[in-house]
């Protein structure tokens, strides 16, 4: 038997790196999958090839910063698949520039997506893992919340306010059994890490300095994530709560 048989997870920015790569492992282990991505060709994308490998998957269109079209997916995924046992916010923006260089237009954007964002996703799927007492929230955050980084400022502020509000949660429903832990990246090798990259001077120096900058000597993979989120999301961390981890090569070491 596999973790995730006849579960329904939703993964958001699921057409992305660590969201693609977390679709694919959670459908691997039997879960039944729904893409959530602005993009939609890239989710279907994603929900093609589960598909074509034998799992179960549905591509949903949905902007997580619109509260009715998180409602309205939210409930599309469970009249297609049934509850929702596992969720997972993964979808992310950033922009890498000093603060002081920022605006208040870019602030907005920042905190819908990398705050207000997971807090329509929660607001929406916990009513229904609070009736059935039980259900796993993975919140991918990011290694920025936890030791800071020069030129995400805001990104920080939102992904530690991410940190604290899933601690939080973690408390508040505990005795229904629902788990709420955090993953925090390191440098990965995504799509959201060239964007983040292309805001810099030299791109590829700094891509460079990263790399060198992580003890294991490489970027991360959309896999190592995934394998962090598979397990927070399943019943083999049914004890375990209100609990950051970072995936980053060794980059950042808290005990």
């Amino acid at each position: 038997m596999q973790r995730y048989d006849n579960q329904t997870a939703i993964v958001t920015g699921g057409g992305g790196g660590i969201g693609s790569a977390t679709c694919r492992r959670l459908a691997a282990e039997g879960a039944k999958v729904a893409v959530f991505d602005m993009n939609l060709d890239a989710a279907e994308k994603v929900a093609q090839e589960i598909r074509a490998a034998g799992g179960q998957a549905q591509a949903f269109r949905c902007d997580i910063t619109d509260r009715a079209g998180v409602d309205q997916a939210v409930a599309d995924t469970i009249a297609t698949f049934g509850p929702i046992d596992t969720l997972v916010n993964n979808a992310g923006w950033d922009v890498f520039k000093p603060f002081l260089k920022t605006d208040a237009g870019e602030w907005d954007k920042l905190i819908a997506i990398n705050l207000v964002g997971a807090l329509n996703m929660h607001h929406a799927v916990l009513p229904g893992m609070v009736e059935r007492k039980r259900g796993h929230v993975v919140n991918v955050a990011s290694d920025a919340a936890r030791v800071g980084s020069s030129g995400e400022a805001v990104y920080a502020a939102c992904k530690g306010g991410l940190v604290a509000f899933s601690k939080t949660l973690a408390r508040e429903h505990a005795r229904q059994g629902i788990t709420f832990n955090v993953v925090c990246p390191g440098p990965t090798d995504t799509a959201l890490l060239a964007g983040v990259a292309e805001g810099a001077a030299n791109p590829e120096k700094l891509i460079e300095a990263f790399t060198k900058a992580i003890p294991m000597g490489r970027l991360g993979q959309g896999d190592d994530l995934a394998n962090a989120i598979a397990f927070f999301g399943s019943d083999d961390a049914a004890f375990i709560t209100g609990q950051v981890v970072s995936v980053s090569g060794g980059l950042t070491m808290n005990g």
